[in-house]
């Protein structure tokens, strides 16, 4: 997503700054959501200036398995210096997970696993919609790839359940690359501690020893506020 960053309008909703913008490059133009490393808000259990690049492993990580629901996103400096940028998406507006659930539960489920693997810890109702052409989306993934578990999900539609055969493959393809120096864990290399990364593997063995959706933690809580 290259160009230059114009027009930054500060989106009401959040704690961090986040900015809609537009991206010009001669007389192609989109808009993108624009989210600064400056605008991050200090959190307790998440490294500072961090956020940002949690956006875009999360991105890297659905493109590799194939998983075509976190907008395009890229690394880069703006109006207010480094963070992350992301495809703006057209919503349906009247969409969101409690409208989707019914309708594209296998959407939900990649979803689902992919919250589980990547340790989700805000995923909100409104995180989920889809666009004018039907297809589905997940957005927000900067309190993601945490060592400690946090999953934070409105999505439990799927505990105790088994994974679906062709998810695990391709999860299972992922764990493997992640194995190796070159690839998908180059990529992360910069953007997540090494204890995240291993958290990451091991979240991936769980998930393929066990072949099932964890279920929810008794001892923490298990669901974002706000929820939706």
């Amino acid at each position: 997503m290259e160009g230059d960053i114009t027009y930054p309008e500060l989106m009401p909703e959040g704690s961090n700054y986040t900015f809609l913008v537009m991206v010009s490059d001669n007389s192609l133009e989109c808009r993108a959501i624009y989210k600064p490393r400056r605008g991050e808000q200090p959190l307790r259990d998440f490294p500072s200036g961090t956020l940002y690049k949690r956006e875009y492993a999360a991105y890297l990580v659905a493109q590799h398995l194939s998983w075509d629901f976190v907008p395009f996103t890229v690394i880069r400096d703006g109006p207010y210096g480094v963070g992350s940028l992301q495809e703006f998406i057209n919503i349906d507006m009247e969409s969101n997970y409690f409208t989707l659930r019914e309708e594209s539960p296998e959407d939900l489920e990649r979803i689902a696993l992919f919250d589980c693997l990547s340790n989700n810890a805000d995923r909100k109702a409104s995180h989920c919609f889809k666009d004018a052409s039907g297809s589905i989306w997940s957005i927000d993934h900067g309190l993601t790839f945490h060592q400690e578990p946090k999953l934070r999900t409105v999505i439990w539609d799927f505990a105790h359940e088994p994974i679906s055969n062709y998810l695990l493959e391709q999860i299972s393809g992922l764990l493997e690359d992640l194995g190796s120096t070159q690839g998908v864990s180059q990529e992360l290399t910069p953007l997540l501690a090494q204890d995240e990364m291993e958290a990451l593997r091991m979240r991936l063995k769980t998930l393929l020893e066990s072949g099932h959706f964890p279920s929810q933690d008794p001892n923490r809580r298990n669901v974002p506020w706000p929820w939706f």
